[in-house]
């Protein structure tokens, strides 16, 4: 397996799915190419509802969930409703793995919502280790499980669940992996990673506004996007957007393609999509984000300097990176 990034929830905010409007219009379309062809094959309804349903799920519904795995370990960065899936995701394809670990990036609900859903602690043979640079850690977990929030309380969980506090830039070492936490720009304190493993490295920013762009605004905080040959950055919002959504803590997709840009990172994921976007508001991102990309790529070449080659794309639930096999594509 390598170094493999899975991301189990992309979304931002609150978990949000398509309506059964958008749904309907997808039924439309079907039915239409139905009725233009008169009979589809099986292999074109295949590529029908893949094209048209990525359109349509390309966000997915889930919170933020990443996990990073290896064939000795598998870890997550943070507990959005994504976490419920790579739970059952563990007890049917990693059985043999009784010990599990998670690291916040901060705790606001859409990051804690999947904790009480995540099958493996509440086995009794399963340790659960859970991370933090935040000294509030213990508390916001016990809280979770109590009365009126949740049911269980923590009691009933408390023999299986150990808390640790990370020191700011301090490497951790986990299964041959390194974590390092780096304070992104957020109105709660909150921490990406930078996750390193076989000369790979993976860049966890969300949810950050990226008020700090510059190396020496970045300051201390500058390796989080040196050596990376993955990025996920949070772009909520379009750039016209940040204006009037200044100070909440999320960014656009050309701040962190700036940043790729200048510190050389060949590959940008985009996420912690927006609860109201849609498969119409993606094509605009895609279309703002191409311009975009099109405008820098004219401006050096007019102060005749090479643009560095940087590969995006949206993240998605479910979707899978094996770093390693990235690691080898950029190199060829």
């Amino acid at each position: 397996m390598g170094f493999v990034v899975t991301f189990w929830g992309t979304r931002g905010s609150i978990p949000s799915g398509p309506t059964p409007r958008l749904m309907g219009h997808l039924v439309e379309d079907f039915i239409q190419a139905m009725v233009a062809k008169k009979h589809l094959t099986p292999s074109e309804i295949k590529s029908f509802l893949g094209r048209r349903g990525k359109e349509f799920l390309i966000q997915g519904t889930d919170t933020t969930c990443v996990s990073i795995e290896s064939n000795e370990v598998s870890f997550v960065i943070d507990a959005g409703s994504g976490l419920r899936r790579f739970g059952d995701y563990l007890l049917k394809r990693r059985p043999q793995q009784k010990i599990h670990h998670i690291f916040f990036t901060h705790f606001h609900w859409d990051h804690l919502i999947g904790l009480p859903f995540f099958a493996p602690m509440f086995r009794e043979d399963h340790e659960i280790h859970l991370y933090a640079v935040q000294a509030e850690l213990e508390y916001c977990i016990k809280t979770k499980f109590s009365k009126p929030f949740f049911p269980v309380p923590f009691t009933a969980i408390a023999k299986r669940v150990h808390f640790h506090r990370l020191e700011p830039r301090k490497p951790y070492s986990i299964g041959g992996f390194h974590v390092t936490p780096y304070q992104l720009d957020h109105p709660d304190p909150c921490w990406g990673y930078k996750v390193e493993f076989q000369g790979c490295a993976y860049a966890h920013c969300v949810d950050t506004e990226g008020t700090r762009v510059s190396r020496e605004d970045l300051g201390e905080d500058l390796p989080l996007y040196q050596n990376v040959q993955l990025l996920y950055f949070d772009a909520q919002y379009t750039l016209p957007e940040l204006v009037d959504k200044a100070n909440w803590g999320h960014s656009a997709a050309q701040v962190g393609l700036d940043i790729a840009i200048r510190e050389g990172i060949p590959f940008v994921l985009f996420g912690h999509h927006d609860p109201n976007s849609h498969w119409i508001r993606f094509q605009q991102f895609k279309k703002q984000v191409t311009q975009y990309l099109k405008w820098r790529f004219e401006t050096f070449q007019a102060n005749r300097i090479q643009l560095p080659k940087v590969k995006w794309r949206f993240a998605y639930d479910g979707l899978r990176i094996n770093m390693l096999k990235l690691k080898e594509n950029i190199g060829s």
